[in-house]
């Protein structure tokens, strides 16, 4: 009898020691759960949110055109004023060059001088990439726009590549007069027309090529 009481009384102190092993309901399903059922896992990317320079050069300029890029400047001409200067809101139509061989299309977000614009494009510097008011530059002979070099990310800076321009497609119906329309949520504002005016007066009276200090550095270093 004795020897039965101590065997109850080390089983009782065994029991007090060892630790619990009953798991509650909430602690089985988090464990089941595994470690995403703290944290929102990222939705892996799908075909519709890689953005192409497509979709946003419509969608910034108003300009309704579809297809690659490379077909914008073709469809462009029974439907579209077009033309080789700059404007804001005009989208620049770069033909396929190099590793690009869909062609590329951005938006004109502001004019800095006769040769230095800002560009607003998507699918460039990265694969589906926004990139807003980003430099580009003309670098061609003639300063006609029909080679540009275009601000890229990777380097920090203006890429090397002299990118072949077609032109640029205006929001305005073929033959009509381009004007500078501000892009949706930007500030730019279009510029008085009296204040043309009195610039082209100014430059008509003017003998000689116009004063371009910018392209001449250009011309001595590209």
């Amino acid at each position: 009898m004795r020897e039965y009481r101590i065997a109850l009384v080390l089983a009782l102190a065994a029991g007090c020691v060892a630790p619990v092993q009953a798991r509650t309901a909430i602690e089985e399903a988090r464990d089941d759960a595994g470690p995403r059922a703290a944290l929102t896992a990222p939705a892996a990317p799908r075909a519709s949110d890689h953005l192409e320079c497509v979709p946003f050069a419509r969608s910034t300029s108003g300009i309704q055109i579809y297809g690659d890029a490379h077909t914008w400047w073709g469809q462009a001409k029974e439907r579209y004023a077009t033309g080789q200067a700059p404007r804001v809101g005009a989208v620049m139509a770069i033909r396929p060059f190099n590793n690009s061989r869909l062609g590329h299309v951005a938006t004109v977000s502001r004019i800095i001088d006769s040769r230095t614009i800002l560009l607003s494009h998507a699918n460039w510097s990265s694969p589906g990439q926004i990139e807003r008011n980003v430099t580009a530059l003309d670098v061609s002979p003639a300063n006609d726009w029909s080679q540009v070099r275009i601000w890229y990310a990777p380097s920090g800076g203006l890429g090397t590549t002299h990118w072949p321009v077609e032109g640029f497609i205006y929001n305005a119906r073929p033959g009509a007069a381009p004007q500078a329309l501000p892009l949706p949520g930007s500030r730019a504002e279009k510029a008085p027309a009296k204040s043309m005016r009195s610039a082209k007066a100014r430059g008509a009276e003017r003998p000689g090529r116009r004063s371009d200090p910018i392209g001449a550095i250009i011309a001595g270093r590209y």
